[in-house]
């Protein structure tokens, strides 16, 4: 296995264990995102972090984005008292719709397979038009074009290093 399958594989199963944390089936891509936000290498989360995203303030924006839908719904999480999540037994091996799309959009920001970094993977999902991660940033304040164009200036940074 080369050194971008392990890379892209360890962000996978670190969204494993996030979908698995949320009692979710799939792996969707804000369980990417939350992964890459706690992945070891620096460049994407560096580019988060400077935009006041870690791991933490990326989960409370997805609480947020959660409690937003119920009451557009017409239901306060408040009201009824929501029990959290409840884990399956095993965590999700499969991909969401939103990850596969994702993970699709960020390969294709990449010349080649080996040239694949986790600031791609990004890329994808941040390029995503409509779901959970683009309602959640939005309600977080976050000028997602502006990261895009950071995410993007990252790269092109670590392009020149290599």
């Amino acid at each position: 296995m080369s050194a971008v399958d392990r890379m892209i594989q360890a962000i996978i199963e670190r969204g494993a264990d996030e979908a698995l944390a949320d009692g979710s089936a799939a792996i969707e891509a804000h369980h990417l995102l939350l992964a890459i936000a706690a992945h070891p290498e620096g460049g994407a989360r560096q580019v988060l972090t400077s935009a006041g995203l870690d791991r933490r303030s990326i989960r409370a924006a997805l609480d947020r984005e959660f409690e937003h839908s119920l009451a557009a719904a017409g239901v306060s999480s408040a009201a009824f008292g929501l029990p959290r999540p409840s884990r399956g037994p095993d965590r999700p091996g499969q991909l969401g719709a939103s990850a596969r799309l994702a993970l699709e959009r960020g390969f294709a920001t990449a010349a080649r397979k080996k040239d694949l970094r986790p600031a791609h993977l990004l890329l994808g999902i941040l390029q995503a038009q409509a779901g959970t991660v683009p309602r959640a940033l939005a309600l977080a304040g976050v000028d997602r074009d502006g990261l895009t164009t950071r995410v993007r200036a990252a790269l092109t940074g670590e392009d020149r290093a290599s």
